[in-house]
């Protein structure tokens, strides 16, 4: 089992990944408030946003390499420092200039902490303790998107915007003075060369790739050629990338980690689906005010019940992983995210507020197991000297995913207004839309192995546990689990 020191770590990297994930959705919700107290427009304040989200585009494959440079615990101390004293520029910005150059170092620090504190955890830990320790990772991510709103409109309301970054000056201090106690000093393990070429362009296609994302999922600003030239930008630069990084004899992020079947579901089909969880706190609310007329704290309210759904079923995720698998459990948590999510198409302003409570909180249950399935059986089947790499690609496509589920959802948003007569239509449209993408993942769940993840499980009254052929180099066996009786 975990130990304290484990857990401990497990949940401090579960604080800071809730820090990150907050800070790059709670401003959007405070722009009206930044642009009037700098003289300038909510659109324009959109640049501290997106700043933010193309800096860990860009950097979190960089991540990596620098835990192999200078050491993990070196890094993430770091990482936590520059986060904390960055979000204090951030409060005391006189202008948008200087705001948008405090956010970019914030986002760096954001894009080192968040991976580089996974991988200590994950690369110190036993397999069959990875659901647990993931568990306590993963739900604050989760809960961040959907605790903004409310959060951001409540400080906003009765505060001043200054405090959606002072917020995180104490939470660091803390969560620095924790990581001192918990990560033990190691020794770097002898990195390769820097790959510059790897890393000029991935970095200029996920920058290009966030950036058009931003200004797709503007609402009508700006011209179009912008974004066609960007999406273009990103295709040719991410295509370049793929084709340098599988030639490369020390890539920046090794490509060759997707041969692992498990870890090839977890990188492209938790993305997927990391897309869509992301999306639907965004979407709720804009029905509920634009469409319903809730008010601001009514519709984040109701939104908290997918943070309830988040919370009440972490503690039976480890539970139900070790009982039914992971092949059978994703399927059903990408199934379910699909029916919680084009059933969010038929809300309409009769809807008594108890259903869409009851719909919201099942959506937040199935998309906490789905991505805590994901996220542990990532690194169920991938060997120790595959685990930076695995960590630093997986974090790299949920990244990526979180920033293009808005325009995503943007897109089919846009797409049902052309094709319907009404507001609630569209909407109507933009879930069912979201809800389908949900069944390219369910799929990708019925193509694994039944005994994939299963080093990662403790199945069975014995303690015995089944891998899959042909995964981490092992032979269809059943294995005893001496740990069961810790």
């Amino acid at each position: 089992m975990m130990d304290s020191r484990q857990r401990g770590t497990a949940l401090l990297v579960a604080g800071c990944f809730f820090m990150e994930m907050l800070d790059g959705t709670i401003v959007s919700t405070a722009a009206p408030r930044i642009a009037d107290d700098l003289h300038t427009t909510p659109a324009s304040v959109g640049l501290i946003i997106t700043a933010y989200l193309v800096t860990l585009a860009v950097l979190v494959p960089l991540s990596g390499w620098l835990t192999a440079r200078f050491g993990p615990r070196r890094v993430f101390l770091a990482a936590i420092t520059l986060f904390t004293l960055a979000s204090l520029a951030c409060a005391f910005a006189p202008g948008l200039g200087v705001l948008v150059v405090t956010r970019v170092l914030q986002g760096a620090g954001g894009a080192m902490m968040v991976p580089v504190g996974r991988l200590v955890v994950v690369s110190g830990i036993a397999k069959q303790d990875l659901p647990r320790a993931v568990a306590h990772i993963v739900w604050p991510g989760l809960a961040a998107p959907v605790v903004a709103p409310l959060l951001g409109g409540v400080i906003t309301t009765y505060a001043s915007w200054h405090w959606i970054f002072l917020l995180n000056v104490p939470l660091g201090a803390l969560a620095l003075i924790v990581a001192r106690r918990l990560i033990a000093p190691g020794t770097p393990g002898g990195a390769p060369p820097l790959d510059v070429p790897g890393m000029l362009l991935a970095g200029t296609g996920l920058a290009a790739l966030t950036w058009t994302a931003h200004l797709v999922s503007e609402t009508g600003r700006g011209p179009a050629g912008a974004a066609v030239s960007g999406g273009a930008t990103a295709v040719v630069a991410l295509a370049a990338a793929v084709r340098h990084l599988l030639r490369a004899r020390h890539p920046l992020v090794n490509l060759r980690t997707l041969r692992v079947p498990s870890f090839r579901a977890a990188a492209l089909d938790g993305a997927l689906c990391m897309a869509v969880v992301s999306a639907v706190p965004f979407l709720l609310p804009l029905l509920f005010q634009e469409v319903f007329g809730w008010s601001a704290v009514k519709s984040g309210a109701v939104v908290l019940f997918v943070f309830a759904g988040n919370i009440g079923i972490k503690p039976a995720t480890t539970y139900l992983i070790n009982r039914f698998g992971f092949r059978p459990l994703l399927l059903v948590a990408t199934l379910g995210l699909a029916v919680t999510t084009a059933g969010c198409a038929l809300f309409t302003a009769a809807t008594p507020v108890a259903v869409i409570a009851v719909v919201a909180a099942a959506g937040g249950v199935v998309r906490s197991v789905g991505l805590s399935g994901y996220a542990t059986i990532a690194f169920s089947e991938t060997g120790e000297e595959r685990l930076r790499d695995a960590n630093a690609l997986f974090a790299t496509s949920h990244q990526l995913a979180a920033g293009l589920g808005v325009a995503i959802a943007t897109v089919a948003l846009r797409g049902g207004a052309v094709l319907t007569d009404g507001a609630r239509s569209a909407y109507a449209v933009a879930f069912v839309v979201l809800g389908a993408l949900c069944l390219l993942p369910a799929v990708g769940a019925l193509r694994l192995h039944p005994a994939a993840g299963d080093a990662a499980r403790t199945v069975g009254p014995a303690g015995t546990r089944t891998v899959a052929p042909g995964r981490s180099g092992v032979t269809r066996s059943t294995v005893s689990d001496s740990r069961k009786s810790e």
